[in-house]
């Protein structure tokens, strides 16, 4: 298996340009399934889980056509295979997502359940909740979700007892086929969720209240084709934020506006980065000054994403004074700590809160990555670590992080892949 070495070599110059956000790109590559049209995504970017996500949609008939540039053509125009096999879905839980789209226009799905995850269980229970408020008959058989709706879907009322990001987008999808009005309450409000709405309406959907608790959306016989273009992704742009303020310098994030950041950049202006609106996107500063601790806690959208929960460890490892990171979306979503302890990181950790001692430096070590923002959390504290690192497990990282090396290589820092 590939390995990344680093070897902290201070502060971080140049530009990063900012990538088509991975956890928009995965559901809008699935509303492909819901017409017969093409659906042409711009910025899509090139990931391990999107070669995952379109080897399923072909699998499922779909004609998936790479232009170049990161634009990718998606036409489901002769779907025969209603079927997601475990092999497939067992790589990436986003493959759930097909579900939505088969059953509201083909009015079946068998797709195998994901199972569990390293970072929590994650249960599609609601998924299935919100299939059945629509009128869905769903039964669990030898792995699988067999899902059938053979008069099609019916407008419905939605409730989620909890904020669901994966189920809030299911249930946009398989609503914007259903017959009637449906209303979904208590949807996430993440910037993902609200990218699938506004590409669903550029197809053909009509929904009210997009980015919002509370959406209504009125079932359409069919949708058309469009071509949309991927949001950036804030959670890369987040982890290159943080990159600065674990080494120092001064980067420029390009493509990305500071609204979609919102309070990981309050956060980092909390910490003593200074960060500036510019025309190209963001600039991200950190002098010689040792950086600031902060208290965080891990919410739905707005609040501070778990996403970058690690990276946040990383910056805090070596700040001035005590933080304090509650952890409440994923129950095991600490598995980085270890590692970031054989570096150097002062930690106490009791139930779901992490109290981090900033220390002066962390010490350059081998660390192994156990999932996708643990793996690039090590990444970042190399970056400001005293001597060499070597990251083993690094697949995790070719998940969401689009030539990761490239990018922070070109700002100066010393990094290299090792094919393993």
């Amino acid at each position: 298996m590939d390995k990344i070495r680093i070897v902290g070599n201070g502060p971080l110059s140049g530009t990063i340009p900012i990538s088509g956000a991975k956890n928009a790109a995965l559901p809008l590559m699935a509303a492909a399934l819901l017409s017969d049209e093409e659906l042409v995504l711009e910025n899509l970017p090139k990931l391990a889980d999107t070669t995952l996500m379109a080897e399923l949609l072909a699998n499922h008939g779909v004609a998936v056509t790479p232009r170049g540039n990161g634009v990718t053509g998606l036409r489901a125009h002769d779907i025969t295979n209603f079927e997601a096999p475990y092999d497939l879905v067992r790589k990436m839980r986003a493959s759930f997502l097909v579900t939505g789209p088969l059953l509201a226009r083909y009015g079946e799905a068998k797709v195998s359940q994901p199972g569990g995850c390293a970072i929590g269980t994650r249960p599609i229970d609601l998924h299935l909740r919100a299939f059945e408020a629509l009128g869905a008959e769903v039964d669990l058989a030898s792995g699988y979700v067999l899902m059938r709706a053979p008069k099609g879907l019916k407008g419905g009322v939605i409730r989620f007892p909890f904020v669901s990001v994966g189920a809030t987008e299911n249930a946009l999808m398989a609503a914007s086929l259903a017959k009637g009005e449906t209303v979904i309450e208590n949807a996430a409000q993440e910037p993902e969720v609200a990218d699938l709405a506004r590409c669903l309406v550029a197809m053909g959907a009509k929904i009210e209240g997009i980015g919002t608790r509370t959406i209504r959306m009125e079932g359409r016989p069919s949708l058309h084709g469009a071509t949309y273009r991927v949001l950036p992704d804030r959670i890369e742009a987040g982890t290159y934020a943080m990159a600065v303020g674990v080494a120092g310098g001064d980067v420029t994030l390009e493509n990305v506006p500071a609204n979609l950041l919102g309070v990981p950049l309050e956060t980092l202006r909390e910490a003593g980065l200074e960060i500036d609106e510019v025309p190209k996107g963001l600039r991200v500063r950190r002098g010689a000054a040792r950086h600031r601790a902060v208290t965080v806690v891990t919410e739905p959208f707005p609040g501070f994403p778990t996403d970058l929960q690690a990276q946040l460890m990383a910056l805090v490892a070596t700040a001035e004074g005590t933080s304090r990171i509650t952890e409440t979306i994923f129950e095991n979503r600490f598995m980085h700590v270890p590692e970031l302890m054989r570096m150097g990181l002062d930690v106490t950790v009791t139930g779901r809160t992490a109290v981090i001692n900033g220390v002066q430096s962390l010490k350059g070590a081998p660390v192994m990555a156990t999932d996708l923002r643990a793996s690039v959390g090590l990444v970042l504290a190399a970056l400001g670590a005293e001597g060499e690192t070597v990251v083993s497990r690094v697949y995790h990282l070719d998940r969401g992080f689009e030539r990761l090396e490239a990018k922070l290589g070109a700002c100066g820092a010393i990094i290299e892949r090792i094919k393993g």
